[in-house]
């Protein structure tokens, strides 16, 4: 009797179904945005980073709103940082207790200066120090564990790293187009991606400079197992509908404004602040990108503080169904 095949993990479990993914972003890929991008279909979300060394050696608890979940959130990865192998185990351990995640997720892409030395793009200048991070973490877990990373810090190795993540145990790799030096300057190379994607045999998301439909479709046919959309997606949940289920409509004024006064709600009650004062900061430089075709909205956008201060700014487009302005394909040129 032959034995049965295991199951999939997590990522090549989502991944038999189209798509792409919400990136993690620092100060954007929170609760309130990945609910959003939940709900329009997204195959996976990603948390904001989180320190390993945080959270092991921290005051970090359970309600640390990094990692804190919405209520009935799934599909959800964690993304840690850190330099230590230890502390990333124990790390990946509090994760899995107190957040409850469907994979968790090693940053080796983000080239902020402040946490050089503490894991980040500088992993890519030691590679080797990487792949003992993810079989630390694989050994604390049974979750999938990934890596996000970057071409290289200041020129491409990415296949060769990407090769020894997998031989590490990396059940996915997703792989950002530039260098660490490159920041966010420049175009993502994605013939790099997708020679990551020819090299090794666990499946590669592709990331950078996606913020139409048309982009990702033309990116996901070089090769990745879906991609992963980052800026592109704030204010712009409809981009993971569109492309898990083909919907290419781009909401009307109207629509997209009551999703811009859903995000002030649930971003007032996750975060619990009863005034708004200071939860609604964030989504100031947010709520715009909701409505680019309607920039006499702006002004008083940036300058909410409560729920009401939303509302009341949306008002003209909430009371009346207004004409969209631009092409079907929502933020098809967006800057």
């Amino acid at each position: 009797m032959m034995a049965a095949s295991p199951s999939p993990g997590f990522y090549r479990s989502r991944l038999q179904a189209p798509g792409a993914v919400l990136a993690p972003m620092a100060g954007y890929s929170d609760a309130p945005l990945r609910q959003l991008a939940s709900e329009q279909g997204a195959l996976w979300t990603v948390s904001e980073m989180i320190s390993a060394r945080g959270l092991v050696l921290g005051a970090d608890n359970e309600h640390l709103t990094l990692g804190r979940p919405f209520e009935g959130e799934t599909n959800r990865v964690v993304q840690l940082f850190g330099a230590d192998p230890d502390l990333l185990a124990r790390a990946v351990q509090k994760v899995e207790a107190w957040f409850a995640p469907a994979a968790i997720d090693l940053n080796m892409g983000c080239p902020v200066p402040k946490i050089r030395g503490k894991g980040g793009a500088c992993l890519l200048q030691t590679p080797e120090v990487a792949f003992e991070l993810i079989q630390a973490m694989k050994g604390a877990t049974h979750l999938d564990v990934s890596a996000k990373i970057r071409l290289g810090w200041d020129h491409d190795r990415s296949v060769e790293v990407a090769q020894g993540l997998a031989e590490a145990g990396a059940n996915l790799i997703t792989v950002h187009g530039r260098t660490s030096a490159q920041r966010y300057t420049g175009e993502a190379d994605w013939e790099a991606i997708a020679r990551v994607a020819a090299a090794v045999d666990v499946p590669v998301v592709g990331s950078g400079d996606i913020r139409s439909v048309a982009q990702a479709r033309e990116r996901q046919q070089t090769g990745v197992a879906a991609v992963m959309i980052g800026r592109g997606a704030v204010g712009n949940p409809w981009l993971f509908r569109a492309l898990a289920s083909g919907d290419d409509h781009w909401p009307a004024a109207r629509e997209r404004a009551r999703t811009a006064l859903r995000h002030a709600e649930l971003q007032t009650c996750f975060y619990d602040d009863q005034t708004g004062r200071l939860t609604l900061r964030p989504l100031r430089k947010v709520l715009p990108q909701y409505l680019p075709d309607h920039p006499e909205l702006r002004d008083e956008l940036v300058q909410v503080v409560t729920v009401a201060d939303v509302e009341r700014a949306l008002a003209p487009l909430l009371q009346e169904q207004v004409p969209a302005h631009a092409p079907p394909e929502y933020a098809g040129s967006r800057s």
